[in-house]
């Protein structure tokens, strides 16, 4: 072999290990560092803590919805994931406006909404019936969590009022105020439910 062709290889070598060092080792454990300094809470998930028998444990993250059909809760948007909100397997469900299986998906989510609630009888929100493109989405319009506020007033046996007050206090903001829709997280509005008038027993 030719002394050039030996000074090619060892150069690509030295490179090869220069450059697995620095994105595989060094870069991933600056940025782990500095995100664990900066914002400990985002870069371990934005997990929700809930205190049970005087222990803290993880309930759930603010970024990861979960499903909830308890009419004595507020329910969030479907997911598309099998099973339900699974993180490893985001994705929409792909069907297009007149596919007959999201027209009959649809009405079955109508249905349940109405048998929960007969006295709604208004438009059912469209983010209470239809999957997001990730499937994942913890978050509702205020027009949904606004549709159910009756029927969870009524399980947790309070006033209306108190629910709606709830639900306005939950209410985020656009993104910088320009970004996205105004949104309510489910999993934090229901923890807050939970601590404001617990769960009736039968339902």
């Amino acid at each position: 072999m030719s002394t050039t062709f030996m000074s090619q290889i060892r150069s690509s070598v030295a490179a090869l290990v220069a450059l697995t060092i620095v994105t595989g080792v060094l870069y991933p454990l600056v940025v782990t560092v500095v995100a664990q300094i900066a914002f400990p809470r985002e870069a371990n998930g934005s997990l929700i803590p809930l205190e049970r028998d005087g222990r803290p444990r993880w309930i759930g993250s603010k970024l990861i919805g979960q499903p909830f059909d308890d009419p004595a809760y507020f329910w969030t948007r479907p997911s598309a994931t099998a099973p339900a909100f699974n993180a490893a397997a985001s994705s929409g469900s792909n069907l297009g406006p007149t596919n007959p299986a999201l027209i009959e998906a649809v009405r079955a989510r109508i249905a349940a909404l109405r048998t929960a609630d007969p006295s709604a009888t208004g438009p059912v929100p469209a983010d209470l019936v239809t999957a997001s493109g990730s499937g994942l989405d913890p978050h509702i319009s205020p027009a949904a969590a606004r549709y159910q506020i009756a029927r969870v007033a009524r399980a947790r046996g309070l006033a209306s009022t108190q629910v709606d007050d709830l639900v306005r206090k939950h209410i985020e903001p656009r993104q910088f105020g320009i970004l996205g829709e105004r949104r309510v997280n489910v999993l934090e509005l229901n923890l807050e439910l939970d601590t404001l008038a617990p769960r009736k027993r039968g339902h």
